[in-house]
């Protein structure tokens, strides 16, 4: 009897075992649910942003024009000099609802290094969070800067801010607050019916995409109803 008291019992064995392997991956399960929560995207809140698409509206003309952008973009920069003076001129007579759309594309944002494209997309919500006033003046004089390689570190895109008036956007713009929210922007971009492809510029009037020509009064003008 004792040399069988002796015999392991196997089954509580396993039964140990199968709790030790049950406790190992809950706790995995928790560490990832953990990671996935600590990065989920934080939607800007704001008078002027659309909950649902993320659109920055600036102006309330009764025409929209949508307009996607990363500021690492050459030929947003490129085009924002070309038909920004023309857009804001629509937007002071009342003719348009300006919806601004940041993105941060993949490409340009590691290129800079700085991870720039996320970086000055998640400043511009947080301007028009704090200040829907100033955001409009920022997105002008951040375009107007043209930004390059590295692109504007956080600081001066502070000072940018303070200077349109937008002061109160400093501890969203350090903490990076929207910089998921603009790299998650990217995947929503509008598609060419044309050709398939995504990018930016990007340019929807009244809910028509269309091909950017470089002729502002073809492109806009000619499509508005008023």
């Amino acid at each position: 009897m004792a040399a069988e008291s002796r015999r392991p019992n196997w089954f509580a064995v396993w039964i140990s075992i199968g709790v030790v392997i049950a406790l190992v991956v809950a706790g995995i399960l928790v560490v990832v649910l953990n990671q996935r929560k600590g990065t989920e995207a934080l939607a800007p809140g704001g008078a002027i942003v659309d909950q649902q698409t993320g659109a920055i509206t600036i102006g309330d003309g009764p025409d929209d024009v949508e307009l996607w952008f990363d500021f690492a973009c050459p030929h947003c920069q490129d085009f924002e000099e070309l038909y920004g003076p023309s857009i804001q001129d629509l937007v002071d007579d009342g003719a348009i609802s300006l919806r601004l759309q940041p993105v941060a594309l993949s490409g340009l944002n590691a290129a800079s290094g700085t991870q720039f494209s996320e970086r000055s997309g998640s400043a511009l919500y947080c301007v028009a969070d704090a200040a829907p006033g100033a955001a409009y003046p920022f997105f002008t004089k951040l375009f107007a800067m043209k930004p390059s390689g590295p692109g504007v570190p956080d600081d001066e895109l502070t000072s940018l801010a303070a200077e349109v008036g937008g002061a109160d956007a400093a501890e969203c713009i350090a903490d990076g607050t929207y910089r998921q929210f603009t790299v998650d922007q990217a995947q929503q971009l509008p598609q060419n019916p044309q050709t398939g492809g995504a990018g930016t510029p990007t340019l929807v009037v009244n809910g028509e995409y269309i091909a950017v020509t470089g002729d502002v009064d073809a492109d806009i003008v000619s499509r508005l109803n008023g």
